[in-house]
C-alpha cells in the first residue's frame, strides 16, 4: 500500500496511470466501433478518453523546466556520443512541452493569438525528434552491450553450443545472422532495463508518425502502443531498478 500511495504521489505516476487510461480508452474505442449496441459505452469512453488527455496536459505544466535541467546534466556526460543522444532528446522534449503547454493555454482561453492546430503540429515534430535520438540512444548501448558480451568466452561456447544443437536452423539460416541474432536476444534478456526502454520508444514513435501523416497507422494500432509504452513507463516508475540510466 506504502508503494501505490508513493507512486501516486508523484506527478509522473498520476500522468502514466492518466495515459494508459486514455489509450485504453482509444484501442476499446477502436474494438467497439462496428457494434450499434455499444454506441452509449463508446461515447463514455470517448469523454474519458477527452478527460484523460486534458488532464495529462494539466500535470505536464513545468514539464519543460525538467527537460532543461536534465540536459544540462547529460551534457556533463564522459561518453560523448551518448550525451549528445540524451541532450539533443532532452532539448526536444523541452520544446514538445513547450508547444503542449501553448496548446493547453489555448484550450482554457488564457492565449487567443496562437494557431492551435500548428503548435500542436510543432510538438508532435518535436516529440518525434526526441524518440529519434532516445532510440539512438538505445541502439548505442546495445551495440556496445553486444560487443562486451562477445568477447566473454563463456558466451562463446554457449553460442557454439546453440549453433551446434540447431543444425536445421543453420541450414535455413545463415550461420552468422543466426549469431547475431542469438547474440542481439541474449543481450536484451540479461538488460532488461535496455530492453524495455527499446520497446516503450518504438512504441511511442507511432504516435508521433500518425500524427504527422509521415507513416499513417489506425485507431487500433495507436491505442495499443500507446498502452503498451504507458504500461511499460508505470513499471519503470514502481520499480527504478529497470529504468535506463542515465
Amino acid at each position: 500500500m506504502d508503494a501505490v500511495l508513493k507512486f501516486a504521489n508523484q506527478s509522473q505516476g498520476r500522468d502514466r496511470v492518466f495515459r494508459a487510461t486514455q489509450y485504453a480508452c482509444a484501442l476499446s474505442i477502436y474494438l467497439l466501433r462496428n457494434k450499434p449496441d455499444r454506441k452509449d459505452l463508446v461515447a463514455r469512453l470517448k469523454s474519458l478518453e477527452n478527460n484523460m488527455s486534458a488532464g495529462r496536459k494539466l500535470l505536464r505544466l513545468g514539464n519543460a523546466a525538467n527537460s532543461i535541467v536534465a540536459a544540462k546534466q547529460t551534457m556533463q556526460l564522459s561518453d560523448r556520443l551518448l550525451g549528445l543522444c540524451l541532450t539533443v532528446a532532452n532539448i526536444n522534449r523541452a520544446l514538445y512541452f513547450i508547444c503542449d503547454n501553448a496548446v493547453w493555454a489555448k484550450n482554457v482561453g488564457l492565449i487567443r493569438s496562437i494557431n492551435k492546430e500548428r503548435w500542436s503540429i510543432n510538438a508532435s515534430r518535436y516529440y518525434l525528434f526526441s524518440l529519434v535520438m532516445n532510440l539512438t540512444r538505445d541502439l548505442y548501448v546495445i551495440l556496445q552491450l553486444m560487443q562486451k558480451k562477445g568477447r566473454d568466452n563463456r558466451f562463446k561456447s554457449r553460442m557454439n553450443q546453440h549453433l551446434s544443437d540447431c543444425p536445421e536452423v543453420a541450414e535455413a539460416v545463415i550461420p552468422e545472422l543466426d549469431a547475431l541474432i542469438f547474440l542481439l536476444l541474449e543481450t536484451l534478456r540479461s538488460e532488461p532495463t535496455v530492453a524495455l526502454d527499446t520497446v516503450k520508444n518504438i512504441c511511442d514513435l507511432f504516435i508521433p508518425l500518425d500524427r504527422l501523416g509521415i507513416y499513417k497507422s489506425s485507431a487500433g494500432v495507436v491505442g495499443f502502443c500507446g498502452l503498451i509504452s504507458s504500461l511499460i513507463g508505470i513499471l519503470t516508475l514502481a520499480r527504478p531498478t529497470l529504468r535506463i540510466k542515465p
